[in-house]
């Protein structure tokens, strides 16, 4: 039975969706970890700025222009990624949006539109570097998911449909490389503190919060940084060869309870 081969100390990686949140945050985890790290996105300005710390402080980055809506953009980020770096060996899939809205009451298109990121954007993505990781048997393919794939929350659009089909993939793509020695993994976030969404109004997020209380949504007021999801992609990707981190979701820890009534 053939063996596993370790994982190089060197592993380029690739994040799509780099510019802010969880991008930015698993782009600086990986450097600090020695890997080589290509930045993508759409406001490129800000990959560039990110590269020049992940630089500055010793590591490589590269960062270029990324859509992951068009299947040209991704090809084109690819290949200058890896004439940057070298072949691909991490892919952090973590481009995103949310537009807040009732399922039945969003425009078709705006909610195509999400699909198209969250969802078509991963498997382009995939469907431009996995070859090569089957050919080289390793590789990392990590999916940012979402907890509402099992708890999906009122008005929030077509994310909960995105993130669904999103996980959903995943797992397809689980058992379709197996034996193949590339990972595909999920990473789960619970509520978390990011850019995306923030740019709502008063009128869009009240009957949102509304919403997500009466169905139990907000049962304490704590959200996750970026950086706690970077942790776990870091961990995933870094398991030994021989080990899969299927799916890791992470949750705010409840803030403490004021009540010191010893439990039972």
């Amino acid at each position: 039975m053939p063996r596993f081969e370790p994982n190089p100390q060197r592993r380029p990686a690739v994040v799509s969706g780099a510019s802010s949140g969880i991008g930015t945050a698993t782009a600086y985890a990986l450097a600090q970890l020695g890997h080589p790290v290509a930045l993508g996105a759409r406001r490129v300005s800000e990959c560039e700025a990110i590269a020049e710390k992940i630089r500055s402080n010793g590591g490589e980055a590269f960062a270029h222009f990324l859509d992951v809506t068009d299947t040209a953009s991704v090809d084109e980020f690819v290949t200058a990624a890896e004439e940057a770096l070298g072949a691909t060996e991490i892919v952090l899939s973590g481009a995103g949006d949310l537009a807040f809205g009732q399922a039945h009451a969003m425009d078709p298109d705006d909610f195509l539109t999400q699909v198209n990121v969250h969802l078509v954007g991963a498997q382009r993505l995939a469907h431009r570097i996995v070859p090569g990781m089957i050919e080289r048997r390793r590789g990392d393919f990590v999916l940012i998911g979402s907890d509402c794939a099992d708890a999906p929350r009122p008005r929030t659009g077509a994310y909960n449909a995105a993130k669904t089909g999103l996980e959903a993939m995943g797992r397809q793509m689980r058992m379709e490389l197996e034996g193949t020695g590339v990972r595909a993994s999920i990473v789960r976030p619970g509520p978390t503190q990011t850019a995306m969404g923030m740019d709502t109004t008063p009128e869009i997020i009240g009957p949102v919060l509304d919403d997500w209380t009466k169905w139990g949504f907000a049962r304490h007021p704590y959200f996750l940084r970026a950086s706690a999801i970077a942790d776990a992609v870091a961990a995933t990707v870094s398991a030994a060869r021989g080990t899969h981190i299927v799916l890791t979701e992470v949750q705010p820890e409840a803030p403490l309870s004021t009540d010191t009534t010893a439990k039972d």
